[in-house]
């Protein structure tokens, strides 16, 4: 099973760290969180509300937003333009296109870019489209956001600016759980992290004691 009996809770305004070896079902969990899988057992409870099974842009307007390990802009339009869906689609709607379009160069500057804005996403570096990524999910005014991946592919500078971003994210009072392979940049930012392997969570707690976890560390860090 992809994912099995997994028990996971997430507090307001916490950061948490879901690592774990290839295959042992991060995105799997996001898929189903995100509403993209169905689960063919047990529920997934947001604030309070049975969100198991709704389609994804249900989900979405419920309050929570995702990113995606390979970017999926819509490449035809300006970076402008893909941000605005997200707040014109999102868990807020708001039908003001001036309005829609103020909010988002907002959002745009506060990811850093606000100067690519009327750029064609196809024309976006690899760093530029995994800040589009965020953005555009940040549009739809999420009250959880789940990042996958985000420094994969990135070089040691440009991990440290996303990293800088993230953290502004958990700063500004929001709730994240990110999935990441790089361990240096989940220890710097998780106030919590989960592990698992097989789809089962094998370790969960704070971040030193788990990379201490004997179970983690056969599983997933090695010696």
């Amino acid at each position: 099973m992809a994912i099995n009996d997994l028990d996971l809770h997430v507090d307001e305004g916490e950061v948490i760290g879901l690592i774990g070896p290839n295959g042992s079902g991060k995105t799997t969990l996001f898929n189903l969180i995100s509403g993209v899988l169905k689960p063919e057992s047990g529920e997934i409870k947001f604030i309070e509300r049975d969100i198991t099974g709704l389609k994804p842009h249900k989900v979405c307007q419920a309050g929570i937003a995702r990113t995606f390990q390979l970017t999926k802009p819509f490449v035809h339009m300006t970076v402008l333009d893909n941000v605005m869906i997200g707040r014109l689609y999102g868990s807020d709607p708001i039908l003001n296109i001036r309005e829609a379009k103020e909010e988002c160069e907002r959002v745009l500057e506060f990811i850093g870019l606000d100067d690519k804005m009327q750029m064609k996403a196809a024309t976006l570096g690899v760093v530029d489209r995994k800040r589009l990524e965020i953005a555009r999910a940040l549009a739809t005014k999420p009250k959880l956001l789940l990042l996958d991946e985000m420094m994969s592919g990135l070089t040691p500078t440009e991990m440290e600016e996303a990293l800088e971003l993230v953290k502004a994210i958990g700063d500004s009072g929001g709730t994240l759980i990110v999935v990441e392979h790089v361990m240096k940049a989940i220890l710097s930012i998780a106030s919590r992290l989960v592990v698992l392997n097989y789809g089962e969570k094998i370790a969960e707690g704070e971040p030193e004691e788990v990379v201490n976890d004997e179970k983690v560390i056969e599983a997933y860090l090695g010696e």
